[in-house]
């Protein structure tokens, strides 16, 4: 048995290929007993079977081994768990016959409190609390709730059975096939499943209402959520029924299932989770309340429902062969989200607000201790470490680069191609840069290996030399060190306006070009602001450009005179900050372009205004707290024309964008101690205490209110920070609870926020912080 223990992967003579689960919960105890009979083919001569388990105390008179030719029945005669390696080692006497036999085990476990495995979750019905039984199983947590074959690449067909009580809804990734009652109990039994990975099989027990509509094609999509709160659904219904339309046409390929259930979970660790059929969500993520839910909480609850359905196609239907490939699950759906978003909903602008993923994954490839898309994992407790910004946010917005530069239309049928080649199947990275380079002619492996197997990206630095266009690149840092990175970098330019861009491969460490016979343009003399250059066009790529002094100075006037598109005006502004702040352009220099943003009007580009503002604003605070308050006036008057703008009242039919930065502008307003805004948001928020259905505060200027009131808050005048307590406590809106968590510590006074902290840390806080789906 010895030559099992630590290894990182389970060995390849037994391959699972259909389970027959039995599951019966019990919620008042939070224990859960269990059977699976699990389908295995034999390919290789061996005594033992070895599987993933954990948590999981096994019934050893239970296990059995029967080949399905023979219909000999063998017990094994060594059973054992071993919890360091999660694997259940089975041994028989003899060898195997080999060919399909049926592996018979039965199990107990708990229902736990960690969000992950077989949990439990809490909820209020009337005034009582009550349990639920849900599955969180990705990465490789199945084995906590039956033992089986825990890896992507071992596929296999399910079927469930539930025993549950038999007032409460159960639900699995299939539909109900025969629901049988006995007294206060019920048999639920539910369809086979198509071949799927573990991860991917689900189970929610509770009591829940839906609200259900169906797709042009037939598929029920229903979505499901705690009682009394099913209006809340409606709107992540309707996404996801445009949504699935949307991806049947985009991929070329129909959802493979018969229904689409969605649900939304009390206690959930991650944002959401794509299981086959049967996604859950937290909160926050699927309800949104026309009363009481901001701009932004509709934006995120349309992402998010694109994001897990475009699972179902990638990385259910065709899903990564390791964790290494877990780039290809997370980064595409996080690109295709915006896709879809971009659909439905175009007046949003949501192909500029994506710049907000390429900042953070350029923010934290930009580290030192960054790591490749791509990573090798040896053993599952590594696989945690890989769900971050690189693969969800840097997979992304490689993703989009290379779409852009093989075109959208080539792009999309090259990727239908590859979806329909490994349906119900594994790939890997490789496979899908096949596909692309097989549809485009172009050198897409070559191209890519260099993003995705390598970590951190490059900042192509320009200078102008007797018309000579010179680009040099080299890895960018966020410390400032030099970096021994190359990279193939898909290079967009353009001079002066946008009628002409040119596109091509920079393959070299530097290069240089004759400006007129590559953009059919000249750059006028030195202080001349005219004939801007501008690369990275439109920030599709994922790399950073340093600009000579002359250049950069046209492209301060360019902004100021309205030139550039918004998406630029947010590139230029992020590159100029993050190589400030490595050091290789001046704090002064980054005041000086800032300032040419004081008649900026778009959401996209202020918002990261008002992030780089507090960013400046901290380091200001520690290395010289004397310019603090001049720092303040200046960005204060970055954002008053907004602010007045805007107002406080929303305006009819006044744009989604709009609604977004309202709530942004004067929270920041409020945190940089602007008076006005100060007491126009005490007046509103004592407004909206005394009457909760106020127009004075609707949802997307809350957060600004309550950061304002906090603002006001210290040990001598506690009130305004019970006030938001007792709405905290009152309200049954997650939403609302999130919104009040992350103002709480907007307080100048160090004692309240370390009271702030030890409540964070409390048990009353439910997990409300976004993290990734």
């Amino acid at each position: 048995m010895e030559e099992f223990k630590g290894q990182p992967r389970l060995p390849k003579f037994a391959v699972p290929k259909r389970y027959d689960i039995r599951l019966t919960p019990d919620l008042t105890s939070c224990k859960f007993g269990g059977s699976v009979a699990i389908d295995v083919d034999v390919v290789g001569d061996t005594k033992f079977i070895v599987l993933n388990a954990a948590d999981l105390t096994i019934n050893n008179r239970s296990v059995s081994f029967t080949n399905k030719v023979s219909s000999k029945a063998l017990e094994p005669t060594k059973v054992e768990l071993v919890e360091a390696d999660e694997i259940l080692v089975l041994e028989f006497a003899e060898t195997l016959p080999t060919g399909m036999g049926v592996l018979a085990i039965g199990f107990e476990g708990v229902l736990n409190d960690k969000m992950k495995g077989f949990y439990r979750s809490s909820y209020e019905l009337n005034g009582e609390k009550k349990n639920m039984a849900v599955t969180q199983f990705e990465p490789a947590d199945a084995r906590r709730c039956f033992p089986c074959w825990d890896e992507p690449a071992c596929k296999a067909t399910f079927k469930i059975t539930l025993d549950v009580p038999s007032e409460l809804v159960a639900l699995s990734n299939m539909p109900v096939i025969d629901e049988k009652v006995d007294g206060n109990m019920k048999t639920v039994s539910y369809q086979e499943s198509p071949i799927m990975s573990t991860y991917l099989v689900a189970v929610v027990i509770g009591l829940f209402d839906y609200v259900e509509d169906h797709t042009s094609d037939g598929i029920k999509v229903r979505v499901y959520c705690q009682v009394g709160k099913a209006n809340q659904g409606k709107f992540a219904l309707n996404v996801a029924v445009k949504t699935l339309e949307l991806y049947k046409e985009y991929f070329a390929v129909p959802y493979s299932l018969p229904k689409l259930d969605m649900i939304a979970i009390p206690d959930f660790a991650a944002g959401a989770m794509e299981n086959y059929g049967l996604v859950t969500y937290r909160e926050t993520a699927l309800l949104y309340d026309d009363q009481h839910s901001a701009a932004a909480n509709k934006q995120r609850v349309a992402t998010v429902v694109a994001h897990e359905l475009a699972h179902q196609w990638f990385g259910n239907l065709v899903t990564m062969e390791w964790w290494t490939h877990l780039w290809l699950n997370e980064g595409f759906a996080t690109w295709v989200s915006y896709l879809a978003a971009d659909s439905l909903f175009p007046e949003w602008k949501i192909w500029t607000q994506f710049l907000d993923e390429c900042t953070e994954g350029l923010r934290l490839d930009g580290l030192a201790e960054s790591h490749p898309i791509e990573v090798e994992v040896n053993h599952t407790g590594e696989i945690d470490e890989i769900f971050d910004a690189i693969s969800y946010r840097k997979g992304a917005s490689v993703i989009r680069m290379l779409q852009n530069y093989l075109g959208a239309e080539c792009f999309q049928r090259s990727l239908a191609s590859y979806i329909k080649k490994y349906a119900c199947s594994n790939a890997k990275t490789e496979d899908l840069w096949a596909a692309l380079e097989e549809g485009s002619g172009e050198p897409v492996n070559k191209l890519m290996n260099s993003w995705t197997k390598q970590k951190g990206y490059p900042v192509i630095s320009v200078k102008v030399k007797e018309e000579k266009l010179e680009l040099e690149q080299s890895q960018f840092l966020s410390s400032g060190s030099p970096g021994d990175g190359q990279w193939i970098v898909p290079i967009t330019l353009c001079c002066g306006s946008y009628d002409v861009c040119k596109n091509f491969l920079l393959y070299n460490k530097s290069d240089s070009f004759d400006i007129k016979e590559l953009l059919g343009c000249s750059i006028s003399k030195e202080g001349d602001n005219g004939g801007w250059i501008k690369l990275n066009v439109n920030q599709t790529g994922f790399y950073r450009v340093k600009y000579d002094k002359d250049l950069a100075a046209r492209l301060g006037y360019a902004i100021e005179m309205k030139q550039l598109s918004e998406t630029d005006r947010f590139g230029i502004l992020d590159d100029h900050f993050a190589l400030c702040m490595a050091r290789q352009q001046t704090l002064t220099s980054l005041l000086t372009l800032m300032a040419s943003y004081s008649e900026e009007t778009e959401y996209t580009v202020l918002s990261n205004l008002i992030t780089i503002s507090y960013k400046i604003g901290r380091i200001a605070a520690d290395a010289r707290p004397e310019l603090l308050d001049y720092l303040k006036q200046f960005f204060i008057s970055l954002f008053q024309n907004s602010a007045e703008k805007l107002g406080w009242d929303s305006k009819p039919g006044e744009s989604h964008l709009d609604a977004l930065l309202r709530g942004e502008i004067f929270t920041a307003l409020a945190l940089l101690g602007h008076k006005e805004t100060l007491n126009e948001a005490s007046k509103r928020f004592h407004a909206f205490l005394a009457d909760r259905t106020t127009p004075l505060l609707p949802p997307d200027i809350r957060k600004a209110a309550y950061v304002a009131v906090m603002q006001k808050v210290s040990a001598s005048d506690r009130s305004g920070y019970e006030s938001l307590l007792r709405v905290y406590r009152e309200t049954d809106l997650s939403q609302e609870k999130t919104r009040i968590l992350s103002s709480l510590a907007s307080c100048p006074d160090v004692n309240i926020v370390l009271e702030v902290l030890n409540f964070l840390l409390s048990s009353e806080p439910r997990c409300c912080v976004w993290t990734c789906c």
